[in-house]
C-alpha cells in the first residue's frame, strides 16, 4: 500500500516535529527522561496538544477520529524519530482497544481522553510462570459485597510505575476450563494494596512487577461482562499486533537511516565504506525487507479500517512476527556495518539494539505468532 498526499504530509509533519524536539542527543539529554531517554511528559504534552495522540480513536472519547492506516503512520514516524514517550502511548492505545470494545461509557471517556491527553494507562495479565499461556493466571479476584478483592502478582508490566490505570486479568471461578471465569478489571494504580517493583532490564524502567494484597476495586469497574475476560481479550488482538508491527517498522527505518549516515562519512582504504559493493549489497537487502514489510503492515491496517479486523488473526500475527525481527536484524546489521561506532553509546545504534530485542517477546512471543500462522493453514 502506498500512502496518499495526506498521510505522506502527515508523516512529514512527524518527522521534522522529532527532528525538532529530538534530532540529536543533546537535545534528548536536555529533556525531562527517566533513565534512557524512555518517557517524557513533554514530549507527550506537545504531541497532545497537536492532536497527534488518540488520532484512530473516536471523537466522541476524545480522540481524532481518523482511521488505523493514520494511527500507523503515526507510530511508525514517531518511532523513526525517536520520540521518548512512545512505549507508554502505545501500551495505552493498546489497553484503550479493549475498553473500546467492551468497557463502558464511562470507561471509554476515562480511558481514551487520558491517552489523548498524554497521559499513561497500563496492561496487567502476564505473571510468574504464565506468559504466553494467559489461560492459566492465578491472581484471584473475589467478590466482597460492591467490590472485588485482588490478591497475586503480575510481572513485565510495562509503564505501571506511571500508568493512571491497570488492565487486570484476574481470576474470578476456578471450578471450569481454564478460559472460563477469567475477568477484566480496570484498577487504579493508586488502590490501598498494591505494591510495585522495577523489573532492571537491558532498557530504562520500563516493566514491574506488581503485587496485590488485599486491593479492593469497585465491581463497577469491570470491564465488559464478569467470566469472560479470556474471550474479550481474543477480540482485537490483531489491532494490538499491527500496533507493535507499526513501531517496529519505524524502528527499523531508523536503524536503517543511521547506518547509512555513517557509512556515507566513514572513509577506509582512501573512500567511504558505502562504496563497497559488499556492503552496499547488505543495505540493500536491509532496505527491501523494510519497504516489504511496510506495505504489508499497511494493507493489514487498511483492511482494519475496512471492517475486517475480527478476520486478521493470521495476517497480524504475520506482520507482528516479520516486523519485529527485520526492525531486529536491523539494529543488529547497523551494529555491525558501523563497527566499533555502532557499539559506543555516543552514534545511538546500540539504543536501537537494545530497544529490538524485546519486541520480538511481548505482545505474544513470535513463537505464539507462528503457531497462530499455522493454525490457518492446516
Amino acid at each position: 500500500m502506498r500512502l496518499d498526499a495526506d498521510r505522506r504530509e502527515f508523516a512529514a509533519a512527524i518527522a521534522d516535529f522529532a527532528a525538532r524536539e529530538c534530532g540529536t542527543k543533546a537535545q534528548l539529554d536536555e529533556l525531562t527522561l527517566d533513565d534512557t531517554r524512555a518517557h517524557s511528559p513533554e514530549i507527550l504534552a506537545k504531541l497532545s496538544e497537536l492532536g497527534w495522540l488518540g488520532v484512530s480513536l473516536p471523537e466522541e472519547y476524545g480522540g481524532g477520529g481518523a482511521g488505523f492506516v493514520d494511527e500507523c503512520v503515526f507510530i511508525e514516524e514517531a518511532h523513526r524519530g525517536l520520540l521518548p514517550g512512545l512505549l507508554a502511548y502505545t501500551t495505552g492505545l493498546t489497553a484503550a482497544q479493549t475498553y473500546l470494545k467492551w468497557g463502558n461509557e464511562e470507561q471509554k471517556k476515562l480511558i481514551c481522553s487520558n491517552l489523548a491527553a498524554g497521559r499513561t494507562e497500563a496492561i496487567a495479565l502476564s505473571e510468574p510462570g504464565t506468559g504466553s499461556d494467559l489461560g492459566a493466571v492465578r491472581t484471584k479476584a473475589v467478590r466482597d459485597g460492591d467490590a472485588y478483592v485482588l490478591d497475586g502478582q503480575k510481572t513485565w508490566i510495562s509503564v505501571a510505575h506511571i500508568a493512571e490505570h491497570m488492565l487486570v486479568l484476574a481470576r474470578e471461578d476456578s471450578s471450569g476450563p481454564k478460559h472460563s471465569g477469567l475477568t477484566l478489571l480496570m484498577v487504579p494504580t493508586d488502590t490501598p494494596g498494591i505494591e510495585m517493583r522495577e523489573v532492571r532490564t537491558m532498557e530504562a524502567r520500563t516493566c514491574n512487577d506488581v503485587f496485590f494484597t488485599g486491593a479492593r476495586v469497585p465491581v463497577a469497574n469491570v470491564v465488559g461482562t464478569a467470566g469472560q475476560g479470556w474471550k474479550q481479550l481474543m477480540r482485537g488482538l490483531s489491532v494490538e499486533r499491527m500496533i507493535i508491527a507499526a513501531f517496529s517498522v519505524g524502528a527499523a527505518q531508523r536503524s536503517l537511516d543511521d547506518a547509512v549516515a555513517y557509512m556515507k562519512q566513514r572513509d577506509a582504504f582512501g573512500q567511504p565504506i558505502s562504496d563497497f559493493q559488499a556492503l552496499r549489497h547488505r543495505v540493500a537487502d536491509l532496505a527491501t525487507d523494510i519497504a516489504t514489510t511496510r506495505s504489508f503492515v499497511y494493507d493489514v491496517a487498511q483492511a482494519i479500517d475496512d471492517g475486517h479486523e475480527d478476520g486478521l488473526a493470521a495476517e497480524s500475527a504475520m506482520a507482528k512476527m516479520r516486523a519485529t525481527e527485520v526492525a531486529k536484524n536491523a539494529a543488529l546489521e547497523g551494529m555491525q556495518l558501523m563497527g566499533g561506532a555502532g557499539y559506543a553509546r555516543e552514534y545511538g545504534m546500540e539504543f536501537q539494539v537494545r530497544r529490538a530485542l524485546a519486541p520480538p517477546i511481548f505482545g505474544g512471543t513470535n513463537e505464539i505468532q507462528r503457531e497462530i500462522i499455522a493454525k490457518s493453514l492446516f
